[in-house]
């Protein structure tokens, strides 16, 4: 007989790890879990220097973070320890996301943090905690499917964050466990106040954990010294409209701050690193109908390389704040290339493009790739400004 995490043991045979945040979320899910019984174990990591953040309203994994995951473990009665992941999460996630903005990108590092601090580093570090599996508040599911467990959207898809998950492996995912994936904010919420936790009206993180104020350019500024080279404001028609002060200040997308006035609305629709140039035109001119990938993951079934050659029609998701729109995934000589059916707009390189078998509450996450490049095309709706969002759990 199988236990609630689909494990052939008793829960108290059974050794969860528990990613703690020190958010209400993963606090709930180690209540969770102590309340059904499983041999529950904390972790906490703590991945930079805390610096002005510590207090800062709205930040994630801040130095206050670790002092309530450990308050919190503490009420439930659960061992914590808090792990110095500093130099690999510089390593990984903070350099890596400076190089991707001077390369004229739109980096996420929350799925660069999940892809190798999380799921794979702090995996790792459960198993030699005797762990069966590691749990984390995430708002996705997984379910068996065959031999092996499937990712799928949550119930409340104003939370999910499948969009951040698509680089599990499959080897990740048969470890992870994601007790949320069934209830809402309100329902977390209010198991927070039953369990008596003392985060349970503590407000959700909205920035990425190491960078202050939301300023993305500060960050890179910092650890790049030169990043921030002056260039050129062009038009799309070849005029020259005016200098910037260092494409790291831009996405695509983008409206305003430009810095330039000629008297019709212009957005940002690439980033030329090379030459230092800021490439802008008109609203219709960031239309994108297909994208290449690079860096595939896929967790759907079967292989890849075993798509139909006319291609497999899916459903793909470009913005973490935008539903997964219909498209066909072909391989094209031996590269993932995604035709957006009704087109997109704002589509920016660095960002993920996320595959799903449908766009509804359980779809099954198929697996997803780093948007290389883009290729011009109408598209329909609005552009709007390619901003970052966090996935902390």
């Amino acid at each position: 007989m199988l236990n609630s995490l689909d494990l052939p043991k008793r829960p108290q045979d059974t050794r969860v790890v528990v990613a703690m945040s020190g958010g209400v979320d993963s606090s709930v899910v180690a209540g969770l879990m102590k309340r059904e019984g499983y041999d529950v174990v904390g972790v906490t990591l703590q991945l930079y220097d805390h610096g002005e953040a510590v207090h800062r309203a709205g930040a994630c994994c801040a130095g206050q973070d670790i002092q309530d995951a450990r308050r919190v473990a503490e009420s439930l009665g659960i061992p914590h320890y808090v792990l110095d992941y500093e130099d690999r999460f510089r390593e990984a996630v903070i350099e890596r996301f400076a190089e991707s903005y001077i390369a004229g990108e739109t980096p996420i590092p929350c799925v660069a943090c999940n892809q190798t601090v999380k799921f794979s580093d702090l995996l790792e570090t459960a198993k030699t905690l005797g762990a069966d599996v590691l749990a984390t508040g995430h708002y996705v599911r997984t379910g068996m499917v065959g031999n092996h467990r499937a990712l799928h959207r949550p119930v409340d898809l104003d939370r999910d964050q499948s969009y951040f998950l698509f680089a599990t492996t499959q080897d990740q995912l048969d470890f992870l466990r994601f007790p949320l994936g069934g209830m809402t904010k309100a329902e977390t919420r209010e198991l927070a106040r039953e369990f008596g936790l003392s985060v349970a009206e503590k407000q959700d993180s909205q920035d990425i954990c190491f960078v202050p104020q939301g300023k993305y350019a500060d960050v890179i500024e910092r650890l790049k010294p030169d990043a921030a080279e002056p260039g050129d404001i062009v038009h799309l028609d070849g005029r020259v409209l005016g200098r910037h002060q260092g494409i790291i200040h831009f996405t695509i997308g983008q409206r305003r701050g430009i810095g330039v006035a000629t008297g019709e609305p212009l957005y940002v629709v690439r980033l030329d690193a090379a030459n230092r140039r800021v490439i802008v035109g008109p609203r219709e001119a960031l239309g994108t109908r297909e994208i290449v990938l690079r860096d595939v993951n896929w967790i759907g079934p079967g292989l890849l390389e075993n798509i139909p050659a006319d291609g497999l029609e899916l459903h793909a998701k470009v913005r973490s704040t935008r539903p997964p729109r219909p498209a066909i995934l072909r391989l094209r000589d031996g590269q993932a290339v995604v035709e957006l059916l009704d087109g997109e707009t704002g589509v920016a390189p660095g960002q993920a493009c996320v595959f799903f078998d449908d766009d509804g509450d359980g779809a099954r996450v198929l697996g997803g790739g780093w948007i290389e490049r883009t290729v011009p095309g109408h598209a329909t709706g609005s552009p709007e400004k390619t901003t970052q969002a966090t996935a902390t759990a």
